[in-house]
């Protein structure tokens, strides 16, 4: 007599209609997450007769213009805004991951210096934060407001980022860093020409993580920074859609012009698209390591 096991329901062949069910939710969350953005790109390069036709957003294309993007990079406060953005993701990408690498090899070794406590200070920073006024208060003493710097340093170190990192590095196994010393290796060798190539996934997946960091960080500007020529874009983003300042008098310095000027809701859905593409272009490089890179790290560690 053979006893036969049943499997478990989710372990069963689909049927069709559980197929068709599955594929109707996830066309509509794709509907829900593209729709969006179609209706801001088709608004952003719409003329002005279709936006004024579709009394707003442009669902249906009436027409193409470039005329907002011409606008928006003809080396106004935009153009400017992207240039600051740029520099401090840039910038603020590289500080943050060179001092989080150098910090989590350095808590990733047992034997290293003050371990135990500055891994304490580490951790606690998740249960405690500093607070809005210390921070300004800190930056203020330091001599960094209105200074790119502001936008930089107090946010250069990620709590979350440097733990996983750090977990990453102790899932390496001890006998690839021995094997080094014994042939004469030190730390710098050992981080450099084996850790690091080993950690490609976790490195860009961090990298990521502070990149996307910068470039949508627009509070420390708001707190930091009193110059308008030095806002960041998201500042700019922030200004000019949701507080529904007039860009035209911000992008052009003879404000009799603004009746030759796209539409001003196309000019901002151009900066929402500004905004968002260099994100969107970035993610598929990188998508590929978020497995291997946050997930085998957070579960060794």
């Amino acid at each position: 007599m053979t006893l036969t096991t049943r499997r478990p329901a989710w372990a069963e062949a689909p049927t069709p209609l559980e197929q068709g069910a599955k594929a109707a939710v996830l066309g509509a969350i794709l509907l829900a997450v593209l729709f969006p953005i179609y209706v801001v790109v088709l608004t952003s390069l719409s003329p002005a007769s279709a936006v004024n036709d579709a009394g707003g957003l442009v669902v249906v294309p009436r027409g193409f213009s470039f005329a907002a993007y011409a606008e928006l990079f003809a080396g106004g406060v935009v153009t400017r805004a992207v240039v600051v953005s740029v520099g401090v993701t840039t910038v603020g990408t590289a500080i943050s991951l060179a001092t989080t690498v150098l910090a989590a090899y350095g808590l990733s070794r047992p034997g290293s210096l003050l371990h135990r406590p500055l891994l304490f200070l580490v951790l606690l920073t998740f249960l405690f934060g500093p607070g809005m006024i210390p921070s300004y208060l800190l930056v203020s003493s330091l001599g960094m407001i209105d200074s790119y710097w502001s936008l930089i340093l107090p946010t250069a170190v990620n709590a979350f980022n440097l733990v996983v990192m750090r977990a990453f590095f102790m899932s390496i196994p001890a006998e690839v860093s021995d094997s080094a010393r014994v042939d004469g290796a030190g730390e710098w060798k050992i981080l450099t020409r084996l850790v690091l190539p080993m950690s490609k996934g976790v490195t860009a997946v961090v990298g990521l993580f502070y990149a996307v960091g910068y470039w949508n960080a627009f509070f420390n500007a708001v707190l930091y920074i009193n110059d308008n020529a030095k806002w960041p874009l998201q500042l700019v983003l922030r200004q000019y859609v949701q507080q529904g300042q007039n860009i035209s008098a911000g992008s052009l310095a003879d404000t009799s012009q603004a009746s030759s000027l796209p539409p001003g809701l196309a000019l901002q859905m151009a900066i929402v698209v500004i905004a968002l593409v260099p994100v969107l272009a970035m993610y598929p490089f990188v998508q590929r390591h978020f497995t291997k890179g946050v997930i085998i790290g957070a579960v060794k560690g």
